[in-house]
């Protein structure tokens, strides 16, 4: 039996060793390198304000920045833990579901920040991740397993690295708390 026969047709336990990572070496290093400098500046920006080292950013008084920041900060690990760790499995499926809403929570949430109206560039992620979402689950559904990983890492990179990276410039709000 060749080992694609296998990864097919047995149980989980089964399998060989490595079946359940899908994503290639050097994705793995993109999401590697991308989750711990995010997590690591979110981690300090956080510990900054906490302790009184940061300025206070007037954000902070809308309550859509703050729904927003509480569900996007535990989406960077969780997306990273979920994207590098094995698939498949229960455990997979159900953080899964937890970080697709706190996704779809995070894209909502920004929609109201500027007041529902006024849109700036960044918000044009609202609408991929929103999609990303919906394909997701349609193609994890369908068993399209290729096409579910595809759109899995670029709702990762795309839609929470690439508008995190911006969420440290010096007037955004993480971007004062990092570097005040």
């Amino acid at each position: 039996m060749t080992a694609s026969a296998l990864t097919a047709t047995a149980p989980y336990a089964a399998r060989p060793r490595n079946a359940g990572f899908d994503i290639g070496p050097a994705t793995r290093a993109i999401i590697t390198a991308a989750a711990i400098a995010m997590s690591a500046a979110c981690l300090f920006a956080l510990m900054r304000f906490a302790l009184g080292l940061a300025p206070a950013h007037p954000a902070m008084r809308n309550i859509a920045v703050v729904l927003h920041v509480v569900t996007v900060l535990p989406a960077v690990p969780l997306g990273a833990y979920l994207l590098l760790s094995r698939k498949g499995t229960p455990r997979h499926r159900q953080l899964g579901k937890l970080w697709v809403g706190l996704m779809v929570v995070t894209a909502l949430a920004i929609t109201f920040i500027r007041g529902g109206t006024d849109f700036s560039w960044i918000h044009i992620f609202v609408p991929l991740t929103l999609h990303g979402a919906w394909k997701t689950i349609v193609t994890a559904r369908a068993g399209k397993i290729a096409e579910h990983k595809r759109h899995l890492v670029g709702m990762y990179l795309g839609a929470l690295m690439i508008p995190g990276i911006f969420s440290f410039l010096p007037d955004r709000m993480m971007g004062t708390w990092l570097f005040g």
